[in-house]
C-alpha cells in the first residue's frame, strides 16, 4: 500500500489541471487515468479565453499555441434565411479574444507533460478506480486495478475528477440531481475542401440542428437528435444521417457517402446535472463528476479547469504544509464554484428549452432570431463575456514550491 498527500481519479481537464497546480506547489500527488492514453475522439475541445489566461499564468501559452489549433473569434447561427452573429469575442477584456479549437488529447498531454517536470507528481495510466478507502467515517484514498493487479493508495485528500459517470462519486454515496436535456448528439466527421465555409457554426433548420466545426482538413459534425432517439435513427439506416447533412449543409452533399455505416458515428447521451454536495471528509468532487454540462456554449472543459484552479488556490498551501484538511475547507471550494455552475446551467437550459427543444419536436416551429445578437447593446456584451470568460473566471494564486526536474 502506497501513501500520497493527494490522489486524483480521472485524467481529464479538471484532474490534469489540479494535478499540475498541486505538483508545482510541492504536494505529493498521484493522477490515476483508467485508459492507456488520452486519444479519444469527439471529446470537448473548445478552449475559451478564461482557460487561455490560466495557461498564460502557468507559462504554457506558447506551448499551447504550438499545438495544431484553429482560432474562432465569432459564434454564429445559420438558419434557413440568414446568418445570425451571436457573440463577437473581439473587444473582450484581456489578452485572448478568441476560442481555440484543440483536440482534447493534445491539451491533456500538454498539462501532464508539464506536471511530469515535478518530482512529486506521478501519473499512472490504465488505473481504474473502483472503490474508496474509508477510515473513521472519512475517505482516505482509493482502490484501483491496473495491468499489474489490485492496489490501494492512501491519501490525505482524494479528488474525484473521473467524469459524469464517476465511480468515486458513486462509491462515496453522492448522487447528482438530474435536469432534463431535450437532445442527444451524434458525432462524425467528413472531409473538408478549400471551397467550403471557413467558420465554425450552428446550423438550424426546422426539425434539424447541426454544429459544424472546421478542423482544416475535415469537418467535425454534431447532429442533434431528440433525447433517446438514436435507436429510431439507427432503424432508418445510415441514410437517416446522410439525408439531413445533405439537406442543411448542401456543400457536403457530395461527401455524405463517406459515412459507410453507424460504425463511423459516435453517440453522446447528453446529461445536465449537479451534486448538492461536492465533498465528504477527505473527498472533493470537481469537474463533470460534480456537474455534467450540456454541450451548449461548449464550456465544459473551461468550467472543469476553473474548478481545478479554485481548488488548488484553497488547498495547495495546506496540503503542501501537511496540515489537516477540514471538510469546511472543501466546502469553500463548492461555495466558490457553485454560482458559476448554477448560472451556466440555467443559461444552457434556457437555450435547450427555447431553441433546441422547439427545433427538434415532431412538428417543429420556425426558428426566429434577431438579425445580429452580438450587436444588441446589453445582450451582445453579456454574451461576449459569458462565452469568453464565464461567470466567475479564476486566476492562479496557489504557491510555487516544487522545483522542476
Amino acid at each position: 500500500m502506497r501513501r500520497n498527500t493527494c490522489v486524483i481519479a480521472g485524467g481529464g481537464p479538471a484532474g490534469a489541471m489540479l494535478a499540475l497546480l498541486l505538483a508545482r506547489a510541492g504536494v505529493e500527488v498521484t493522477l490515476l487515468e483508467k485508459h492507456d492514453d488520452f486519444l479519444r475522439d469527439f471529446r470537448g475541445d473548445t478552449i475559451h479565453p478564461s482557460t487561455l489566461q490560466i495557461l498564460d499564468e502557468l507559462g504554457l501559452a506558447e506551448d499551447f499555441h504550438r499545438l495544431p489549433h484553429r482560432k474562432t473569434y465569432e459564434m454564429e447561427i445559420q438558419t434557413d434565411d440568414a446568418t445570425v452573429p451571436v457573440a463577437n469575442l473581439r473587444g473582450l477584456k484581456g489578452k485572448y479574444q478568441y476560442i481555440a479549437f484543440v483536440p482534447q488529447w493534445e491539451f491533456l498531454d500538454l498539462l501532464t507533460t508539464a506536471a511530469k517536470r515535478y518530482p512529486n507528481f506521478r501519473l499512472i495510466m490504465e488505473a481504474e478506480v473502483h472503490g474508496v478507502i474509508r477510515e473513521d467515517d472519512a475517505v482516505r484514498g482509493v482502490r484501483y486495478r491496473d495491468t499489474s493487479g489490485e492496489h490501494e493508495l492512501r491519501a490525505t485528500l482524494t479528488v474525484a475528477a473521473d467524469g459524469r459517470h464517476s465511480d468515486v462519486r458513486r462509491a462515496a454515496g453522492l448522487v447528482p440531481v438530474e435536469h432534463s436535456a431535450p437532445m442527444d448528439v451524434v458525432w462524425f466527421r467528413l472531409p473538408r475542401e478549400a471551397s467550403d465555409p471557413r467558420t465554425t457554426f450552428l446550423r438550424v433548420s426546422n426539425g434539424h440542428m447541426m454544429v459544424s466545426i472546421n478542423r482544416e482538413t475535415y469537418w467535425q459534425l454534431a447532429y442533434l437528435i431528440p433525447k433517446g432517439g438514436f435507436e429510431a435513427l439507427r432503424s432508418r439506416g445510415i441514410e437517416g444521417v446522410r439525408e439531413p447533412v445533405a439537406k442543411i449543409l448542401p456543400f457536403l452533399e457530395d461527401r455524405v457517402g463517406r459515412l459507410r455505416g453507424f460504425e463511423d458515428v459516435s453517440v453522446l447521451s447528453v446529461a445536465l446535472n449537479r451534486l448538492r454536495r461536492w465533498h465528504r471528509p477527505g473527498l472533493l468532487v470537481i469537474g463533470d463528476a460534480a456537474h455534467a454540462m450540456s454541450p451548449v456554449f461548449g464550456v465544459g472543459i473551461n468550467l472543469a479547469v476553473q474548478d481545478a484552479v479554485a481548488a488548488a488556490n484553497l488547498l495547495a498551501g495546506p496540503l503542501a504544509a501537511g496540515t489537516p484538511i477540514p471538510e469546511s475547507l472543501l466546502a469553500r471550494v463548492q461555495r466558490r464554484r457553485t454560482p458559476p455552475t448554477v448560472i451556466t446551467q440555467f443559461a444552457q437550459r434556457l437555450v435547450q428549452n427555447r431553441l433546441i427543444r422547439p427545433a427538434l419536436t415532431e412538428h417543429p416551429r420556425p426558428v426566429r432570431l434577431p438579425r445580429d445578437v452580438s450587436r444588441l447593446p446589453l445582450i451582445g456584451r453579456l454574451a461576449r463575456r459569458f462565452i469568453g470568460l464565464g461567470v466567475l473566471p479564476e486566476h492562479i494564486s496557489s504557491p510555487v514550491e516544487s522545483h522542476q526536474v
